[in-house]
C-alpha cells in the first residue's frame, strides 16, 4: 500500500478554488524513469452527496508548450473576440470576499477535498 501511495505522490501541487463547488488541482508527478508530468484535476462537489466527481488530464513535457499556447489562444479569443465587455475579475472579487468572510468566521467552511487517486469517482 505504501508503494502504491508513493507512486501517485506529487512533487509539487497547486490548488485553484473556482467557486463553491469546483476546484482545480495542478500536480507534478514523477515517473519511474525520473521524468515529470503534470496532472490537471477538476474536482466538483456533487449536488446529491458529500462526494466529489473528478476529471483528469495527464500532460507530458513534450506537450507543455503547445498546450499552454492553445489554452492561451482560446481564452484570449473568448475574452477579446466573443465577450470583450464581460468583467472577468468579478469572480476573483467574489472569491476574495468569500475568503475574507470565511476567515472572519461570518460563514462556515466547506469540507476539505483532495486530488488523491484513492477517492476517484467517475
Amino acid at each position: 500500500m505504501d508503494f502504491e501511495r508513493k507512486k501517485f505522490e506529487s512533487v509539487y501541487s497547486n490548488k485553484v478554488k473556482a467557486g463553491k463547488r469546483r476546484t482545480y488541482f495542478f500536480d507534478v508527478r514523477k515517473t519511474k524513469g525520473e521524468d515529470f508530468y503534470l496532472t490537471i484535476t477538476e474536482s466538483t462537489k456533487r449536488f446529491d452527496s458529500d462526494r466529489y466527481e473528478r476529471h483528469k488530464i495527464f500532460l507530458y513535457k513534450e506537450d507543455f508548450n503547445r498546450f499552454v499556447e492553445g489554452l492561451n489562444d482560446t481564452v484570449n479569443h473568448v475574452k477579446n473576440e466573443l465577450m470583450p465587455d464581460y468583467d472577468y475579475d468579478e469572480f476573483t472579487r467574489r472569491h476574495e470576499e468569500y475568503e475574507a468572510n470565511l476567515a472572519e468566521g461570518k460563514i462556515e467552511g466547506e469540507e476539505k477535498e483532495e486530488s488523491g487517486e484513492d477517492e476517484m469517482t467517475w
